[in-house]
């Protein structure tokens, strides 16, 4: 097993303004009332929120940013470190790299961004109203696709290395902390609140179709429903750009043979319209429902990870206050004896 690490945090966070030097480091702060990534620096390493899920922004838009020219040649000249991922994000990043790293080409931008990142996850603690993760078969915690997991308890931040990388940075933190090894009783207390949290989260969404049965349930749904819930859908595809997983981009030329690609939505009037004027999604409902469509029923015949993570963002973003889980649960309820 590998080693839990723990440090206490004053100390943590005196290595962190030091480490900023060498690195460009993210982490989650609170500004008006909302979670979100910012740049960190030896000045501001107090503000940084630990083990509270989660930020607005998902891990995705570091890899594909909202807009960037793919025809300049471009790359990452100082390494960063993204902190404050939730286990929801990391496990996005099984699709992404499937499209993006293993689908027989490999996009040069995104494979350079993932190998310049050093990815911490932290453990969350508490739950929020939409999160489901565990209904899709994901931990609470972090358990793929990270460096380093962490934790704070007590006092002490505890730190896990997961990859070559991990273990490299928590060598250069050492350096300058002095790390200690966490004793059996706090490694103990760290199990206990992930369990704890596994099963808040599990009787929470009992009522949730888990993700096979959600993509079996959408196959055979009515129309009805998806007028239903789609008619207080204003189209701002909010949902779509939020999602860890979706990725869906324009290419659009510029002069000098410039392509910008830019990331777009399903959810947008004249998504799929064609040169012709044809549109097959413009009925708003149908357009709704592809989006359900292509995350559990398309996308699992193409690829081998879950296209919705559980993390609740497209609930959160919804300016028609739709559910996800609310349409999964009803449609679920349908088909009880």
């Amino acid at each position: 097993m590998v080693k839990v690490f723990s440090v206490p945090f004053e100390k943590w966070q005196k290595a962190l303004g030091k480490i900023a030097r060498n690195y460009q480091l993210f982490a989650p702060i609170f500004f008006n009332g909302t979670q979100d990534y910012e740049i960190i620096d030896a000045e501001n390493t107090g503000r940084i929120i630990y083990n509270q899920p989660k930020p607005t922004t998902p891990l995705k838009t570091f890899m594909l940013p909202v807009k960037e020219n793919v025809t300049r040649e471009q790359s990452l000249t100082v390494k960063r470190i993204i902190m404050g991922i939730p286990s929801c994000d990391l496990a996005a990043l099984d699709i992404l790299d499937e499209m993006y790293l293993n689908n027989g080409y490999t996009d040069m931008y995104y494979q350079n961004r993932r190998e310049n990142s050093i990815l911490v996850g932290y453990d969350c603690h508490s739950v929020l109203e939409n999160c489901h993760c565990t209904s899709y078969g994901i931990k609470p915690y972090p358990d793929k696709n990270v460096d380093i997991q962490l934790a704070t308890l007590n006092g002490n931040v505890f730190l896990q290395s997961h990859s070559d990388k991990g273990a490299g940075l928590l060598k250069e933190i050492d350096s300058h902390v002095q790390f200690g090894e966490a004793s059996p009783e706090d490694i103990d207390l760290l199990k206990e609140k992930r369990e704890h949290l596994t099963g808040v989260l599990n009787r929470k969404n009992i009522r949730l179709p888990d993700y096979e049965t959600s993509g079996k349930l959408i196959e055979t749904s009515p129309d009805s429903i998806w007028s239903s819930f789609a008619s207080t859908c204003v189209s701002c595809g909010a949902c779509a750009t939020i999602c860890p997983t979706c990725t869906c981009f324009l290419l659009v030329d510029r002069p000098g043979f410039e392509k910008i690609r830019q990331l777009d939505a399903c959810q947008y009037p004249d998504f799929e319209r064609v040169a012709a004027g044809e549109d097959p999604l413009e009925k708003l409902s149908v357009r709704f429902k592809n989006r359900y469509q292509c995350k559990y029923l398309w996308k699992p015949k193409k690829f081998n990870s879950v296209a919705c993570t559980g993390c609740g963002r497209c609930i959160d973003a919804c300016i028609g206050k739709i559910s996800k889980n609310e349409l999964l649960e009803e449609l679920a309820s349908a088909t009880k004896p």
